[in-house]
């Protein structure tokens, strides 16, 4: 094996780039050069820093020898039936430069033809590499791309260099304009002209640190942590959590210090969220915290080694300050008008040109809290529900939040506490944008749930209802998003609920707003959840075929939909598992194309049918009733009963008899095992060893 090494050094890097582009190099160069049979395994790690994105990897130092098979003329023409060969077989021999005996008979597609085998030896990984990192580097991508210089090409920043090696060779690959050099520079601003020529990963980490540049992400990160930690012992503090920033400022630098630095007491007396927005936005700085409260102290990371005059951190003090005093104006100015008030004012706000303004939005969804909140035991919480509806906006005509959009709710939940509403209405307000992600937590409380659920529906309903999708590459609605959030909290909640009702209720509150139909757009909104719960399921670890399996069976019901595939989950180890789906996939592949029939069980003929149609019967009521309460791991036990009797059934009776009565009879009763089972699973979707997928 062969150490394989990459770096593409640029200028500086958006935190966000950085981290797309390592997303995009480790996946591409591992697919080219598995593809050129160089790679075996996952063995890529891709990694970097704001100016700089890098690859390492184990190679092979060759590509493997490759065998061929060289196809000639058919066998009939190649040889007289004496087996002497034809002036065909000895003309191909000649022009391939071999011995007519040295041709063998291959069987192939059109029939017996001649040829003979070569083998084409691997080329070196020297001679291989330039044509791949071509192909991966120059298939980058960035929201936002620039050019430089005269060049066509396009990246997120300048390309300022390129090294690749090989165990310590440097690999020659011209890209971007530039040829790749044997060597790296250091750190822009102690170390800008410092050339360092590694010999392999070690001695360009190494002759990098010393250089003042840490390549490694967690380094850097940890270098973070024990910087903070160390400056805030001796006041018995610690950062209040915030992963995103930490995240941001890991790749905003490539030597990390830390600095302490405060403001005035006075502006304590602003919400902590306030204050930790105020500082992080614009200036990336971690809030203080001792026992859950602010202390009047922030963390900040630069890109230096140190600051003994204290110039970064009285740099930003002084922004915070005239930050601060903006914050506490506003904070100040809009708490002097109710919430009640300013809702007034939403009319005037529009939500989407089509859609109308936030005041529609509000009525809407006071409409779907209302009836959402008794489906999920909240109906002594509707009160607070359909007020924190009717006020959930009001905030975005605060000036906190023109000022600092990312507080959108949690401002307006802040102004209803202080100006007196009941907790239960200020907390939903609060939380009725969680979770913005499938990692962020959901509403903690039940009213907040509820908002949040019937918030991001309606704007699902919406904006598919002007026949807007979201794509792989474009969601500025946040479709996605949204859809993801609804599945997390009635997941989360294990509400039982028809995610169907509530997509008719929100389609339907926008009446003739909506472009498309509204059974079109209903069918669209469903289709584009079944599509995220796939998603989540997969993302959660559960195999593909399981979650087509328990998707298949309905997924009007989001709780039920995940407890069938738990169901599915723990029994696919089970002896009776495969034997069943084989079996149910028997009796659809029979069913199949037929017409509906009915049973009638005084035409039941067979001991074998007899037996079967008394055991479903045992099975049907109790399967149903525990289906009915999701448990679905006991009902795919029992319907597990129904297979010795459909083995005899298979074996000793024709279903497709003769006699039309015999026949429909028979498959009436295939036909009602066949939805007992659909209440379970579509087994027809899980894939056994041997078969493929079915789509």
């Amino acid at each position: 094996m062969s150490e394989f090494l990459l770096e593409i050094m640029t200028e500086e890097l958006p935190s966000s780039h950085v981290r797309l582009g390592l997303e995009q190099l480790r996946p591409a160069l591992a697919s080219e050069l598995r593809a050129a049979g160089l790679l075996s395994g996952e063995a890529v790690e891709a990694f970097g820093t704001c100016r700089r994105l890098i690859v390492r990897a184990e190679i092979s130092g060759r590509q493997p020898d490759r065998e061929e098979k060289v196809i000639g003329p058919p066998r009939a023409a190649a040889f007289k039936p004496d087996g002497e060969p034809t002036t065909a077989a000895q003309g191909f021999a000649r022009s391939r430069k071999i011995d007519v005996s040295c041709l063998e008979v291959f069987e192939t597609e059109r029939g017996a033809y001649v040829g003979f085998r070569r083998t084409e030896s691997g080329r070196p990984a020297e001679d291989v590499l330039p044509e791949v990192l071509v192909r991966v580097v120059s298939g980058l991508s960035f929201p936002k791309m620039m050019r430089w210089g005269d060049h066509p090409f396009r990246f997120s920043r300048p390309v300022v260099n390129l090294l690749c090696l090989v165990d310590g060779r440097p690999v020659s690959f011209e890209a971007f304009g530039r040829k790749s050099s044997d060597f790296t520079l250091g750190h822009k601003i102690f170390f800008p002209e410092k050339k360092i020529r590694p010999e392999g990963y070690e001695s360009y980490r190494d002759g990098l640190r010393e250089a003042e540049v840490i390549v490694e992400p967690e380094a850097r990160r940890a270098l973070i942590e024990r910087g903070a930690k160390s400056l805030l012992e001796p006041l018995g503090a610690a950062l209040h959590p915030d992963p995103g920033l930490l995240e941001k400022l890991v790749y905003d630098v490539e030597k990390p210090h830390v600095v302490l630095g405060s403001f005035d007491d006075d502006y304590l007396r602003l919400p902590l969220e306030i204050l930790s927005t105020a500082m992080r936005e614009g200036q990336h700085l971690f809030t203080v915290v001792k026992d859950g409260r602010q202390l009047p102290h922030f963390i900040g990371v630069a890109d230096i080694r140190e600051d003994a005059r204290g110039h970064v951190r009285r740099g930003n003090e002084r922004v915070l300050r005239a930050r601060l005093k903006d914050a506490d104006f506003f904070w100040q100015a809009d708490l002097k008008v109710p919430l009640r008030k300013r809702a007034e004012g939403l009319e005037r706000v529009v939500f989407q040109e089509k859609l109308g303004s936030y005041a529609e939005k509000a009525r809407r969804l006071t409409k779907l809290v209302s009836y959402l909140c008794p489906k999920v035991d909240a109906a002594r919480m509707k009160k607070d529900a359909v007020l924190a509806a009717e006020l959930c906006k009001a905030d975005l005509l605060t000036d906190m939040v023109r000022e600092f959009s990312s507080l959108q709710g949690r401002m307006g939940g802040l102004l209803a506490r202080e100006q007196g509403l009941s907790e239960g209405a200020a907390r939903a307000v609060y939380e009725h944008y969680q979770p913005a992600s499938l990692e962020d937590a959901s509403p903690a409380t039940l009213p907040g749930a509820v908002l949040s659920v019937a918030d991001k529906l309606d704007s699902i309903a919406g904006v598919m209802g002007l026949g807007i999708q979201s794509t792989g590459s474009s969601d500025p609605f946040g479709l996605r998003r949204n859809a993801h959030g609804v599945c997390k909290v009635i997941l989360d909640r294990k509400w039982v609920v028809s995610l169907r009702r509530l997509t008719d209720m929100a389609v339907g509150g926008y009446g003739s707003k909506l472009s498309l139909p509204a059974v079109e757009v209903k069918a669209a909104v469903m289709d584009f959840f079944a599509g995220r719960l796939r998603f989540i399921f997969e993302r959660r670890g559960f195999r593909y075929d399981l979650v087509n399996a328990a998707l298949g069976a309905g997924m009007d019901n989001l709780t039920y939909a995940r407890l069938r595939l738990e169901a599915l989950h723990e029994l696919r180890s089970s002896a009776l598992f495969e034997p069943f789906i084989l079996m149910a996939k028997r009796v659809n592949n029979i069913l199949r194309g037929q017409p509906e029939c009915r049973m009638n069980a005084g035409l039941l003929v067979d001991r074998e049918e007899k037996a079967l149609w008394d055991v479903f019967g045992l099975v049907k009521d109790n399967a149903a009733t525990m289906c009915a309460r999701g448990e679905f791991v006991q009902a795919q036990k029992l319907v597990f009963r129904l297979q010795p009797a459909l083995n005899a059934f298979f074996d000793k009776v024709l279903v497709m008899a003769e006699e039309k009565k015999l026949r429909h009879n028979r498959l009436g009763m295939l036909q009602a095992i066949s939805r007992l089972l659909l209440q379970v699973a579509d087994y027809g979707q899980v894939v056994v060893e041997g078969e493929k997928a079915q789509s």
